[in-house]
């Protein structure tokens, strides 16, 4: 039922190319994260319409994504996340369904705030990065970072918009699945996660003052972190327990809506 309302909704906006995307790729910007229950999804599209696209690629609106994320055997890149580490990193391969492109990323958070991606099309397996790959993390990293492995598989379906006045990218993620390198996969569907990415912080987007709207507030969240703890059982600080708990809430008034 969700779904099919989505679908409904989504072909109201205009769309917006893929070789169009350029121009908003924000390689470098600032990021506002937003979780919430997929059944706001139907309210929040409603109220984005006029003010955003929709990334549409042979007709479609929503895309399957493929995540593998590599870390050290220590987990330094997790550790570092959990602990609020400053000028931390996380390394990832991610598998684009529709277009059947397939990167290697590595995504750099600042001691200022901001995010810088870096990345190329690569699409060796995981468990054997190339050299193309290597010499790609050994420019990148730290030094001595090259020694990785895949530790968490994660699977989304992803909405793109596109700011029409405003230069805004916003992702909307649901039916997110994890799992640990031959584990069962769990299931979160839920949930939904909005990402809010900028070159800046201003008080003028739209998104930010309809997700104000609608009552939900940002809020930190990592699927790397939250999947690693769920699915592998990671160690969990005090950084991760508000989220937790958060989708625990979320969880609870989901399935409780279901039995009524």
């Amino acid at each position: 039922m969700i779904q099919s309302q989505i679908n409904t909704i989504l072909s109201s906006f205009d769309p917006v190319g893929l070789n169009e995307m350029d121009e908003v790729s924000l390689m470098d910007r600032v990021e506002t994260k937003y979780v919430f229950s997929v059944r706001k999804l139907t309210d929040l599209l409603g109220h984005l319409s006029g003010s955003y696209r929709v990334l549409e690629i042979d007709c479609l609106r929503i895309f399957p994504y493929q995540t593998t994320y590599l870390d050290t055997f220590e987990l330094l890149f997790y550790l570092q996340q959990i602990r609020g580490k400053l000028n931390r990193y996380k390394v990832r391969y991610r598998c684009y369904e529709s277009t059947g492109l397939s990167f290697l990323e590595i995504k750099k958070r600042t001691n200022t705030s901001r995010t810088i991606k870096w990345r190329i099309e690569n699409s060796s397996d995981p468990n054997f990065p190339d050299e193309e790959a290597y010499s790609f993390m050994k420019e990148n990293l730290p030094c001595g970072i090259v020694e990785l492995r895949p530790v968490l598989k994660s699977g989304f379906s992803r909405i793109t918009l596109v700011g029409k006045e405003i230069k805004e990218r916003i992702t909307l993620d649901s039916n997110l699945t994890f799992a640990s390198p031959g584990s069962d996969i769990t299931e979160l569907p839920f949930l939904a996660i909005a990402e809010l990415k900028r070159e800046r912080h201003c008080a003028t987007s739209p998104f930010g003052q309809i997700m104000k709207h609608i009552g939900v507030p940002p809020n930190h969240f990592s699927k790397y972190c939250i999947g690693s703890n769920i699915a592998c059982k990671t160690p969990r600080t005090n950084t991760l327990k508000p989220t937790i708990l958060l989708i625990n809430k979320i969880k609870n008034e989901y399935f409780k809506s279901d039995a009524n």
